[in-house]
């Protein structure tokens, strides 16, 4: 408490030997007040620029979030009876052996050329280079429509829309 007095007036002394402060006091009574209201003015929209509009748009994005969080919620609500009904019903199964011979009709259906298979004991590992993106998703949702599962894809982009595509599928359950 000593040491803050001890601080008060060291700073007071300083202060009263500004030239600074000299040249305030050395102002018409008229002109400081004036002077001490622009201050004051400027002080409030700086304050205002400096907290209260980051404030406000803070609070906006989050009303925006809210609202699309509240939004998601009762999509997912109006259709979770939907998503059962799916997740219950049974996917088509497929034998080990059909495994292959589907993948390859359904590619050259969908216009898509496989570069290189691997049929191991756990799966059929395939390459497929420079396809178009658009072209491969649906036949991928086709495939599991099927009784396909998907155990590994890997996509790496090849160009404007095209991509690099390194999959592993399994048959059904």
């Amino acid at each position: 408490m000593n040491a803050m007095v001890s601080l008060k007036s060291r700073l007071g002394a300083r202060a009263s030997t500004s030239p600074l402060y000299l040249r305030w006091q050395q102002l018409p009574p008229r002109d400081r007040l004036a002077l001490s209201l622009l201050a004051g003015f400027l002080a409030l929209v700086l304050l205002y620029a400096a907290v209260w509009l980051p404030v406000q748009r803070q609070l906006k994005d989050a009303r925006q979030w809210y609202e699309t969080q509240r939004e998601l919620h009762q999509y997912i609500q109006s259709n979770a009876e939907l998503a059962r009904q799916s997740a219950a019903s049974p996917a088509a199964n497929i034998d080990a052996e059909q495994l292959q011979g589907l993948v390859t009709t359904s590619a050259q259906q969908a216009g898509l050329t496989i570069e290189r298979y691997d049929n191991d004991g756990s799966g059929l590992s395939l390459s497929l280079t420079q396809v178009p993106f658009a072209t491969l998703l649906p036949w991928l949702a086709e495939l599991e429509q099927q009784g396909v599962q998907l155990a590994e894809v890997s996509l790496d982009r090849a160009g404007t829309g095209k991509v690099d595509a390194r999959l592993t599928l399994r048959a059904g359950p």
